[in-house]
């Protein structure tokens, strides 16, 4: 049975408690992966937490995500409008994928409703804040079931 999900936080997501928390809810990320992680023992599935600033490192994560993980969910960041690498790396995972972001991406800056990841993932999340990790899984759930 598939239920292994690997949530991959791109840069500046290490120092979410320290960006404006009308925008992004004023959690810390260790708070933030407290919840998804409730949320998916709540589905039945296992998570698994990485983060990185470092786009080759985040990269070299999904390059091997494979190896230990059923299904992915991205938040790359502001990496998700102009890092084409990221792109590539998930298809070469080759698993299904969520893109999600905290944040309603689509009514703030011109340049934030770009994204990389278009047309690579099964399903996009944005501006619900963490529940919007609880609508990935659920995705990636019904994903690994069909």
């Amino acid at each position: 049975m598939k239920n292994r999900v690997t949530v991959l936080h791109g840069i500046n997501l290490g120092a979410l408690d320290r960006r404006p928390a009308e925008i992004y809810g004023g959690l810390s990320l260790v708070r933030l992966e407290q919840q998804i992680g409730r949320f998916g023992r709540e589905l039945g599935l296992e998570v698994r937490f990485f983060q990185s600033d470092f786009e080759g490192e985040y990269v070299q994560e999904l390059h091997k995500a494979g190896d230990f993980s059923d299904g992915l969910i991205l938040n790359p960041g502001a990496w998700t409008h102009y890092a084409w690498a990221l792109r590539d790396a998930l298809e070469v995972s080759g698993l299904p994928a969520v893109e999600v972001h905290l944040s309603d991406v689509d009514s703030r800056e011109a340049f934030r409703r770009v994204s990389v990841l278009e047309g690579v993932c099964i399903a996009r999340v944005a501006g619900k804040g963490p529940e919007g990790y609880r609508d990935a899984l659920a995705h990636l759930k019904e994903a690994f079931t069909a």
